[in-house]
């Protein structure tokens, strides 16, 4: 056998592979499904419907927008501490972060909500001797408590991989140049963390843009609240195909700015 013949790549398959196939037919389901939802919505348009409810709409989406906001902001803030629980040395403090990490990741966070909003009334004396029990009667203020001990949890473990990401030689040569730890961790290590972390916290604030929709079951008037009140006076399919779309719609505005983002802050490593 010449070389020439064992240099030469392998000849490709002839016709169209199975993978092809497939995902040429799931592209055109999808597409028929699109189409399909599109039909509906202008066969069975209602002007007069989306006039009266389209307001609700809004305010319902300015609520779930206020809500995930706070609760990430809050998680955020909390995941610091938590995550250098986590990486301690000391067998107490990691155990800790280590238990609230383990709960709030593995139970539902629906099932969290329900402990915070039926749970507190339990303890309403309690509550109402250290002046609590004006916050944790609104359900509104239950939701973004208990959504902001979920996402602290799972921000806590972004940021503790993020930081264990950068190679140790990074916190050696900071130590060399006299940086302290603070120093170090602020002006070395975080910036380089946040560009590995930067699409997880992405990923992050999606899911509690979807999971969000949970609190229309304990009154909340969410986005989705407002569309199970709006079909409970109009039993219209339309509502809660508007309510998909909104969601879908914010969830490709958020995954477009954080490739954005990514890319922004990504630049140097692609000239």
């Amino acid at each position: 056998m010449s070389v020439a013949a064992i240099d030469r790549p392998p000849a490709l398959p002839r016709g169209w592979p199975r993978q092809r196939i497939l995902g040429y037919a799931l592209v055109c389901l999808w597409t028929a499904f699109l189409a399909g939802i599109a039909a509906y919505l202008i066969l069975a348009w209602n002007g007069e419907l989306f006039a009266k409810y389209a307001p609700g709409y809004v305010s319902g989406l300015g609520i779930t927008l206020l809500l995930v906001a706070i609760s990430i902001v809050l998680g955020a803030i909390l995941s610091v501490p938590i995550a250098y629980a986590r990486m301690s040395k000391n067998r107490v403090l990691s155990g800790l972060a280590y238990a609230y990490v383990y709960f709030f990741r593995g139970t539902p966070l629906l099932a969290q909500t329900f402990l915070v909003y039926y749970g507190v009334g339990s303890f309403r004396p309690q509550l109402e001797m250290v002046g609590l029990w004006g916050f944790f009667r609104e359900a509104f203020n239950c939701a973004i408590f208990a959504f902001s001990l979920n996402t602290a949890a799972y921000q806590a473990e972004i940021l503790r991989g993020a930081i264990q990401s950068v190679p140790r030689g990074q916190w050696e040569g900071a130590a060399s140049l006299g940086l302290h730890k603070l120093q170090t961790m602020w002006k070395v290590i975080l910036p380089q963390a946040l560009i590995v972390a930067l699409r997880p916290y992405g990923n992050e604030i999606i899911l509690m843009i979807k999971g969000s929709a949970i609190v229309a079951i304990i009154t909340v008037y969410d986005l989705m609240g407002i569309t199970k009140l709006t079909y409970s006076r109009t039993f219209d399919f339309q509502s809660y195909v508007w309510a998909a779309i909104i969601y879908l719609v914010i969830v490709e505005i958020l995954r477009h700015a954080v490739e954005w983002i990514e890319r922004r802050i990504t630049i140097h490593l692609h000239r």
